[in-house]
């Protein structure tokens, strides 16, 4: 079933993190349901830009709907991550959408603000929430790249007055994270005095954390003893994630782990079956591992076992 994002927000703010997972095929859908209903959690599907023009936007949505009638139990939210404000109105017309995010972080304060609000005036108009981000992560996402040197984290005062000049429903805030397999040199954890901050200044609001994939060192290892170069890739603690959540980061987005595990099961098949040539085979032994991957990050992330709850807040009228 297809809900508002603020509907599971509502449930999760204070307690526990939705985790937001990013797909771009029917296997990575799989996965993603199964290890949701295995693990009696909600959660938030995101489709990039980039994922939308891999195949074509109506395939992805197309596969989301059947799963839906696979999966009938499932409690979810459809999310545009990362859209510019094009992408964001055409989701919007679209209807299909549940919420959108609006990435006008590279701009100049102001032109962010500018940019959010007519965002959120549009998809409000249609029921649909709305998704900003203030500060800027470091790396790699889709077709932007911050060095570390220009990254900056969110300035709480700010992040106050963006809420009330704009109206987003949720703000994704740079807290120390950055995309991609890379994120942190030497060890470093997520700035809580930030998060604290911000949520004092802003009770109540939903805070989203991108860049949180964990980067397991086993799929690391495993890649590299397979052929794979990822020398020095390191994550976020996935044991922050529940302290985070307690905070009022009630979104949390994790997709670099998912891709690891995808390297990892073909690396390794194709390493020790050379003369295979079927993509089926290790696509199921993808969604099999795809799927406890997710029952894991779901159990870390708090929402593990909540989904009687979910659903009968989202029942209500």
């Amino acid at each position: 079933m297809i809900v508002t994002t603020q509907q599971l927000f509502k449930v999760a703010y204070g307690r526990f993190a939705v985790g937001a997972y990013n797909i771009n095929n029917v296997e990575q859908t799989m996965g993603l349901f199964r290890g949701c209903f295995d693990s009696k959690a909600p959660f938030i599907i995101q489709i990039s830009k980039g994922a939308r023009s891999y195949t074509h936007k109506l395939m992805l949505e197309a596969i989301i709907r059947t799963a839906d009638q696979v999966f009938p139990e499932a409690i979810y939210a459809v999310h545009l991550d990362h859209g510019d404000e094009a992408t964001c109105m055409d989701c919007i017309a679209s209807g299909f959408y549940s919420s959108v995010m609006i990435d006008a972080s590279h701009d100049p304060f102001e032109k962010n603000v500018e940019i959010t609000k007519r965002v959120v005036q549009a998809a409000h108009a249609k029921g649909i929430s709305v998704e900003a981000e203030l500060g800027m992560l470091g790396g790699v996402e889709e077709d932007i790249k911050v060095e570390d040197g220009n990254a900056c984290l969110t300035d709480p005062a700010q992040a106050e007055e963006f809420f009330k000049l704009t109206g987003c429903d949720s703000l994704a805030c740079a807290i120390g994270t950055s995309h991609g397999a890379f994120k942190f040199k030497g060890k470093q954890s997520l700035h809580f005095e930030i998060i604290e901050a911000i949520q004092q200044r802003c009770p109540g609001k939903p805070l989203v954390m991108h860049g949180s994939s964990s980067v397991p060192q086993e799929e690391v290892r495993r890649i590299n003893a397979a052929g794979g170069q990822l020398a020095g890739a390191v994550g976020v603690d996935e044991n922050e994630y529940l302290p985070a959540a307690k905070r009022g980061v009630t979104k949390i987005n994790i997709d670099t782990d998912g891709r690891l595990v995808w390297t990892r099961v073909h690396r390794e098949f194709f390493r020790d079956k050379p003369a295979e040539f079927d993509f089926r085979p290790p696509g199921k032994i993808f969604m099999a591992e795809y799927a406890k991957f997710i029952a894991h990050k779901n159990e870390k992330l708090g929402s593990a076992g909540t989904l009687d709850e979910v659903r009968a807040a989202v029942s209500k009228k």
